[in-house]
């Protein structure tokens, strides 16, 4: 590419879903429901674990960081798609580009980290019973939370720092509803192979690495339930992984259905209809699965709302 054909970049424009001017104000309706459902769901998974003495526990401490960082994950792309949605602007800064790809990264890192977490803490509670709170101490837990976003902050940070070594040109149409790394890199002039490489290598690093954890972590939760004499105390050990298992399959699925759709049908559109899954609906319906299968937290909530009556 020649010199003269690249520019200075100050802003970039944000595709988004549809053009479509008649599907703006449903785009709108659906995007503002789903994020004022997610916000107040995972607000009080957080609230209620943290006035209950009785959700004082492991389990629900990453439970409420989780909650905690969904409501993270969704802010940092849904209320920009509503502001130019409701401007009828799709013009996103530079600066808040790479600042919205920066937390959008941060918070899907500590979702991976945080989900790897409680598949450990969920082996630990089946398999050593007696000495689940001797392993799993306050101490031990606010490690792993830290060890979680120093994991993530360094893996946002390097993302970042590499996109902003790049070069663009003058088509600067994002087509996607927030500023994706893939589709950040794939629109720069520059050479991008450097950030092929290192994207590739995080994903198989930290995504990889959490997948294979969690897949070890179960195989032992299996063995260890299988080895149970007593059909009750094998379906009650299950039934506390089933919130935690229904979770990560609705994260790592939906985050492999939207990589898999943009490899096979090479469209940027489809690929950001599918990314809405774990973007948006996943961190919506995680306080869902949660609530409804864990009496605890039920009855924590209805104690909760109790007391702000």
């Amino acid at each position: 590419m020649e010199p003269e054909n690249l520019t200075r970049v100050s802003e970039f424009v944000l595709l988004g879903l549809s053009e479509e001017p008649d599907l703006q104000p449903l785009l709108f309706g659906l995007f503002l429901s789903m994020y004022l459902i997610t916000v107040l769901g995972n607000l009080l998974i957080v609230l209620a674990v943290s006035s209950d003495s009785h959700l004082h526990m492991p389990m629900y401490f990453f439970l409420s960081n989780l909650s905690f960082v969904d409501i993270c994950f969704t802010s940092t792309t849904v209320p920009k798609m509503l502001v130019n949605i409701q401007t009828q602007s799709k013009v996103i800064t530079y600066e808040g580009c790479i600042t919205q790809m920066y937390f959008f990264l941060l918070f899907v890192g500590l979702d991976i980290c945080l989900l790897t977490v409680m598949a450990y803490d969920r082996f630990v509670a089946i398999c050593h019973p007696l000495h689940y709170m001797v392993i799993m101490h306050p101490w031990l837990c606010g490690q792993f939370v830290l060890v979680s976003w120093t994991i993530s902050v360094l893996n946002s940070l390097l993302q970042s720092l590499m996109v902003l070594r790049l070069s663009f040109c003058a088509d600067l149409q994002i087509p996607h509803f927030f500023c994706e790394l893939n589709q950040m890199v794939q629109l720069a002039c520059s050479d991008t192979f450097v950030n092929n490489l290192v994207i590739y290598f995080v994903a198989v690093l930290v995504g990889g690495g959490s997948l294979n954890g969690i897949l070890c972590s179960y195989y032992r939760i299996v063995s260890c339930i299988r080895a149970m004499s007593s059909a009750q105390g094998k379906y009650k050990a299950f039934s506390t992984c089933v919130s935690h298992l229904l979770v990560v399959s609705l994260f790592y699925l939906t985050g492999l259905g939207v990589y898999l759709s943009s490899a096979v049908t090479h469209s940027s559109q489809s690929s950001a209809t599918a990314s809405v899954l774990y973007t948006v609906v996943t961190p919506m319906l995680n306080p869902f699965i949660y609530s409804l299968r864990n009496k605890d937290i039920k009855g924590a909530l209805k104690r909760f709302l109790g007391m702000t009556a």
